[in-house]
C-alpha cells in the first residue's frame, strides 16, 4: 500500500510543485486508471487473446494501456478544468473546478462501469514466502519493484533529461521560462499526463492486489495519497515517495497491533504530528514568496 500511495503522491506533488494547485481530481484518476486496465482485460478475454498472449506480456500491455489512456484524461481534465483558470487571482477557484472535476468523473465511472464491485481477475497464483514470520506473497513483490522501478525512472526523467529540466525551470518561474523560450502549456499538459498515468499504474496494481475496481475507491485513496505528499513535503518528489511508504507502514503496523478498524485514524494522526513538529513535511523546505 505504500508503493500505491507513493506513486498516486507523485502526481499531487508533481502538479502542485508546477501550479501551486492541488488537484483534487486526481484520486478519480487512480480510480479511472484501474478501470481501464480491466477494461483491457476484458478486451482480451471477449476477443480469445488472453489465451494466446503470454501472462507476462498482457501484464505489461494491461498497465501500458492504461497509463496512455488516464495520460490522455488528465490532459483533457488540464485543459478543461485548470487551464482557463490559470491566471485567476482566488485560488479557491481552481479548488471549486477541481471538486467539480472529481464529482463529474466519479458518477461518469458508476455509470459506465456500474455501481457494484468490479472483480478483476485473479492473473497471480497465489504463492509466497515467508521472511521473519511475515508472509511475503508474489503479487506483493511485483508490486514493490514495479513502483521502484517507475519511481527511479520518473527521478532520472525529472533530473537529467531536457524535459526535465523544463519542468524544474517552469516550476520555479514559468513566466520567465515562457520568456526563455519554453512552451509552458506544453510543459503543464505534459506534468498532469505524466502524474495520471502514474495513478493508473496505481490503481491497476491496487485492483490485482484487492481483486475489485470500484467507482468510489478513488476518494480514500486520493486523499490518503496527499496526505502522504504533505507528509513527505508537497511539491518534493522524494518527499512524495518517503511519505508513501511511511504511510503504507503506520497503517500496516497499526491495524496489525493495535485494530484494523482504526487505521485510516492511524494515518492522519501521523500528519497531524509532522504537521505540528515539521510544518512543511519530512523532507520539504521553507520557501520564500516569489515578488
Amino acid at each position: 500500500m505504500g508503493s500505491v500511495y507513493a506513486l498516486i503522491a507523485l502526481g499531487y506533488t508533481m502538479v502542485y510543485g508546477i501550479l501551486e494547485l492541488i488537484n483534487f481530481a486526481h484520486g478519480e484518476i487512480f480510480m479511472m486508471g484501474s478501470f481501464f486496465g480491466l477494461l483491457f482485460w476484458w478486451i482480451l478475454e471477449m476477443t480469445g487473446l488472453s489465451k494466446v498472449i503470454p501472462i507476462p506480456l498482457a501484464i505489461f500491455l494491461m498497465f501500458i494501456f492504461s497509463m496512455i489512456a488516464t495520460a490522455f484524461l488528465g490532459a483533457l481534465l488540464e485543459f478543461i478544468a485548470y487551464r482557463p483558470l490559470r491566471s485567476v487571482t482566488n485560488r479557491l477557484i481552481p479548488l471549486i473546478s477541481a471538486l467539480g472535476a472529481s464529482i463529474f468523473l466519479q458518477n461518469f465511472a458508476m455509470l459506465t462501469f456500474g455501481s457494484t464491485n468490479r472483480v478483476y481477475p485473479a492473473i497471480f497464483p497465489d504463492v509466497g514466502w515467508n521472511l521473519f514470520h511475515a508472509r511475503i506473497s508474489l503479487i506483493q513483490i511485483f508490486i514493490f519493484i514495479t513502483c521502484i522501478l517507475i519511481m527511479a525512472g520518473l527521478t532520472v526523467l525529472v533530473n537529467k533529461t531536457k524535459l526535465g529540466r523544463s519542468m524544474r525551470a517552469v516550476a520555479q518561474d514559468y513566466v520567465t521560462a515562457s520568456l526563455m523560450g519554453i512552451r509552458v502549456n506544453r510543459i503543464i499538459t505534459i506534468t498532469f499526463m505524466i502524474g495520471s498515468s502514474l495513478a493508473a499504474a496505481a490503481g491497476v496494481m491496487y485492483g490485482m492486489y484487492y481483486g475489485v475496481a470500484k467507482f468510489d475507491m478513488g476518494y480514500l485513496a486520493g486523499l490518503k495519497a496527499f496526505t502522504a505528499a504533505v507528509l513527505g513535503g508537497i511539491g518534493n518528489i522524494p518527499g512524495a515517495m518517503l511519505g508513501g511508504f511511511c504511510l503504507g507502514i503506520i497503517e500496516s503496523f497499526g491495524a496489525g497491533y493495535i485494530s484494523s478498524e482504526y487505521k485510516d485514524m492511524f494515518a492522519f494522526l501521523m500528519l497531524l504530528f509532522i504537521l505540528l513538529l515539521r510544518p512543511s513535511g519530512l523532507l520539504g523546505q521553507q520557501v520564500p514568496d516569489k515578488v
